[in-house]
């Protein structure tokens, strides 16, 4: 009879836990959008709330916020608000405060980088996981500034582009044909907008893949720059040279790899699906799978970048422009 007893005990302790178990795996993480002023809120939207993505996740409210001042965030406010709410039934809050309320995860949108250390305060303060869009802010300070918070406050924080992602510059990386990497050419867009160091408002995109392809260890950079295009030319540590070309005639992006076997060529893109998928194992696991330290390098690339400029083409030193934010930070009043 105990032994009946005993046996039913632990199979209903085996159901208990199978069940908890099936319970957590089944709870659809809610997530949050800041900023909906950007194409990114309706294209994320829609792979992240797919059934068929698995993400784990949901997005179910959003903050609207907008800059006057930029026109591509002026213009496009109100039509990506009203698609959000009428086709995609997401809640439009009021505050960033009531959207904490609301959600477990937050996607900071906002097409303006000068407002993300002022919309990512009360995410970190109120312990939600984020994911911030490019670029990450206007300013390496307010970059370093962002994941300084976020370690204070043991919040998981990250931040990249969509290229990051693609097979075809992932595949670019490791390519037996190319052999050893000695150095890498990426190009793309690189539009301006006047309240941004220039290569952080697009050219991001093509300075994540040369990082990317690349690694870290850039220790200086000088660049060229005429009305037309810039030309970024980076030292790596080891020797290696990496070069990023932004474009504003012409439209394409794609990287070249240079290696001990051969040179390698590729101009795809794979679309938001691999970013989405991060960006849903980001909310499942509360891992950052790309670390601060790759991103900060990557902002302290084009703030060098745009030293150079002012300095007629003078190189200049990642330590340098990483020295001078930090000490900005540092006098900033708390």
């Amino acid at each position: 009879m105990k032994k009946n007893v005993v046996l039913t005990m632990l199979l209903l302790t085996v159901v208990t836990v199978s069940v908890s178990k099936g319970q957590s795996e089944g709870k659809v993480i809610r997530l949050g959008i800041i900023g909906l002023d950007t194409s990114h809120v309706t294209a994320f939207t829609k792979l992240i709330n797919d059934p068929k993505n698995k993400t784990g996740c949901r997005v179910v409210a959003a903050y609207p916020g907008g800059s006057p001042d930029i026109p591509a965030s002026a213009d496009r406010l109100e039509m990506f608000t009203n698609r959000m709410r009428d086709h995609f039934k997401v809640e439009i809050v009021s505050s960033i405060e009531e959207l904490c309320q609301k959600v477990d995860g937050v996607l900071l949108e906002s097409n303006d980088g000068r407002t993300h250390l002022k919309q990512a305060r009360p995410v970190i303060a109120a312990g939600k996981p984020v994911f911030i869009d490019k670029p990450m802010a206007a300013s390496l300070a307010d970059v370093m500034e962002i994941f300084q918070l976020a370690r204070e406050n043991n919040v998981p924080c990250w931040s990249s582009s969509c290229v990051r992602y693609s097979q075809y510059i992932l595949g670019s990386r490791d390519n037996e044909k190319v052999g050893e990497l000695v150095g890498c050419y990426t190009y793309s867009g690189c539009s301006l907008e006047k309240h941004h160091p220039d290569l952080y408002w697009y050219g991001v995109h093509g300075v994540e893949m040369l990082f990317t392809i690349m690694g870290t260890g850039c220790e200086q950079v000088t660049r060229v720059h005429s009305p037309g295009t810039d030309v970024v030319v980076g030292l790596w540590k080891d020797g290696r040279t990496g070069t990023y070309r932004g474009k504003r005639l012409g439209k394409g992006h794609g990287a070249v790899v240079f290696g001990s076997k051969g040179t390698d060529h590729t101009n795809k893109f794979g679309g938001y699906g691999a970013l989405c998928d991060e960006i849903g194992k980001f909310f499942r696991t509360g891992k950052a799978p790309v670390p601060a330290e790759i991103t900060i390098e990557i902002f302290a690339f084009m703030t060098a970048a745009e030293e150079s400029k002012k300095a007629g083409g003078a190189t200049v030193s990642l330590a340098s422009v990483i020295e001078k934010a930090r000490k900005k930070n540092e006098l900033r009043p708390n």
